[in-house]
C-alpha cells in the first residue's frame, strides 16, 4: 500500500519553531552538519567542495501520512507539530526563488551506490536506503558566502492545516489552536489535534466486531 499523500507535504517540528515561522512569515533552512545522519551531513559537505560552495542549507519535509514514526523522532510530545503544505502550491512557489532546489529524496544501498555513479548535483538529494520510512522531500540553498541560515519568505496561503501532536492535553491543544489564530493572517488556518493514537472511529468500528 501506498503511504505517499501527493497532495501534501509536512513538515514536523516544535511549537516554537512554528510560533516563529507564522510570526515571521519564512521558513528556515539551515546547516546539515547538526544533523543526525552524517552520511547526509558528508555528501552535502562533498556537494559543498565539488561546486565550490561555502554554504549548503537545507530543510527536510515528509511525502508521507501521518505517522508514529515520524511524531517521535521528529518532534517531542510536549510540544511536537506537523505544518501541512499543499504540495502544489509549494512547489510552484519554490520554483520561482532564486537558488533553490527541492525534490524527493533519493534511497540507495550501498551495493547499488558502488555500481552506479550518481551526478554531483543529487549528492544533497541522495539517502540510505535503510532510511527510506521517512520518504524525505528536501529544500537545498547554496552560497559563495559562509552563512548558517536562510529564510525564504513564507505565503501563510500554502498551509493547509497544523496539527499538533496526539498526546497534547485538550486544555493545551485549545491553547495552541487559539494563540495561532490570534496571529497576523492565521484566522482562518485549520488547527487539529492528532487522532493518532486515540481515534474514536477506528475504536467503534471495532465494537460492531462480532
Amino acid at each position: 500500500m501506498n503511504s505517499h499523500n501527493n497532495g501534501m507535504l509536512r513538515r514536523y517540528t516544535d511549537l516554537p519553531g512554528l510560533l516563529c515561522m507564522l510570526t515571521k512569515r519564512k521558513i528556515t533552512l539551515l546547516d546539515p552538519c547538526f544533523w543526525d545522519d552524517k552520511n547526509d551531513a558528508y555528501y552535502i559537505e562533498l556537494y559543498n567542495k565539488r561546486k565550490n560552495f561555502s554554504s549548503t542549507l537545507a530543510l527536510c519535509l515528509t511525502q508521507k501520512n501521518e505517522t508514529y514514526h515520524h511524531w517521535s523522532i521528529f518532534t517531542s510530545r510536549e510540544n511536537g507539530v506537523c505544518i501541512v503544505f499543499d504540495r502544489d502550491k509549494l512547489e510552484d512557489f519554490l520554483a520561482v526563488q532564486p537558488g533553490l532546489l527541492h525534490g524527493p529524496v533519493k534511497y540507495m544501498t550501498l551495493s547499488k551506490m558502488g555500481k552506479e555513479t550518481p551526478q554531483i548535483e543529487m549528492l544533497p538529494f541522495l539517502k540510505r536506503h535503510a532510511f527510506t520510512d521517512e520518504s524525505e522531500y528536501r529544500i537545498v540553498y547554496s552560497s559563495n558566502e559562509k552563512i548558517n541560515f536562510k529564510d525564504i519568505p513564507l505565503p501563510i496561503d500554502l498551509i493547509q492545516k497544523i496539527s499538533v501532536n496526539p498526546w497534547a492535553p485538550d486544555a493545551l491543544f485549545n491553547a495552541i489552536k487559539t494563540t495561532i489564530r490570534m496571529l497576523d493572517g492565521c484566522k482562518k488556518i485549520k488547527v487539529k489535534k492528532s487522532l493518532l493514537i486515540n481515534n474514536k472511529k477506528w475504536c467503534s468500528i471495532g465494537d460492531t466486531i462480532p
